[in-house]
């Protein structure tokens, strides 16, 4: 499940950056939550799960889908006008870090060790080495734009802690309730920012790209994500970012030309390193195989 949720979202970020040919950023979120949602409310009424009508749970749908969707794809998606769709999944795939320090503070059963400590720090080196010290002295749209999708990350760590609260609720009406959520928050920004209808008319291509990012990237995905998040926990969830690099990276260079720097590659390795070190199943058998010596 785990395998499959991060080659999904691998593809996001192609699918973004071909949208992005056609849409505003903010349209291109609006279209991939609004089509994102009828997918699964359609899903939905064909497996007859009820629908909650308890406001507080509504409630916390807004509040997960303000940090799971409306933020995280906004900023990405702006990113993504700067950098290249790898470059942002390499960043993206920071949210395990937050992650860990986010579970610290609100989930007594995932406390903060002396190994994760130094995995977030060595990840952070990761983030040192792609940003780099020249990018922060000259302070231009490149940087603002891996800013942003830091930004994003962050979200997606609290989102992964916020998403605790739906362990009762069946995965998919849960994916459901959230993108619904920020399908009513993000249209009528779209509507009054982006104003899609002043622009040129958007080519195939970025119709059927937004038609993935609903349904593929997101109906799909997140009933992945709520399934993996209710077995393994808001630390193990995140580790999918990780994962979601090398077909993110592979699908830029094939489709859009895009190509990784040295210095990119470098501080995926470090941030791998920081997750393996959060993760500790890696280091585990190390330390076992050394204790029996």
């Amino acid at each position: 499940m785990l395998l499959s949720l991060s080659l999904i979202w691998g593809g996001s970020f192609l699918f973004n950056a071909v949208a992005l040919r056609g849409f505003p950023p903010l349209t291109v979120v609006t279209l991939r939550v609004i089509t994102g949602a009828a997918s699964l409310w359609l899903i939905i009424l064909v497996m007859g799960y009820a629908i909650p009508r308890d406001l507080r749970v509504w409630r916390r749908f807004f509040v997960m889908g303000i940090l799971n969707n409306a933020i995280p794809f906004t900023l990405i998606v702006w990113g993504q006008q700067y950098i290249t769709s790898g470059l942002a999944s390499i960043l993206n795939a920071t949210t395990p870090l937050f992650a860990v320090l986010a579970a610290n503070l609100a989930l007594p059963d995932e406390k903060l060790t002396v190994t994760r400590l130094v995995g977030v720090f060595v990840g952070l080196l990761g983030v040192v080495l792609i940003m780099g010290t020249g990018e922060f002295r000259m302070a231009g749209q490149h940087l603002w734009a891996e800013v942003a999708v830091l930004g994003a990350s962050i979200s997606y760590a609290l989102a992964s802690v916020w998403g605790r609260k739906f362990a009762q609720i069946p995965p998919m009406v849960t994916a459901a309730g959230q993108v619904t959520a920020s399908s009513l928050i993000m249209a009528p920004l779209a509507l009054w920012i982006d104003a899609p209808w002043r622009g040129p008319s958007a080519e195939a291509s970025a119709w059927a790209a937004a038609a993935c990012l609903g349904v593929l990237s997101t109906a799909f995905a997140y009933g992945l994500y709520f399934a993996i998040l209710k077995r393994s926990g808001a630390t193990n969830i995140m580790l999918v970012t990780l994962l979601v690099v090398p077909s993110a990276v592979l699908l830029g260079a094939v489709f859009l030309g895009e190509s990784i720097s040295a210095s990119d590659i470098a501080g995926l390795l470090a941030i791998g390193a920081g997750l393996a070190l959060i993760d500790g199943s890696i280091l585990r058998p190390m330390v076992m195989g050394g204790r029996q010596s």
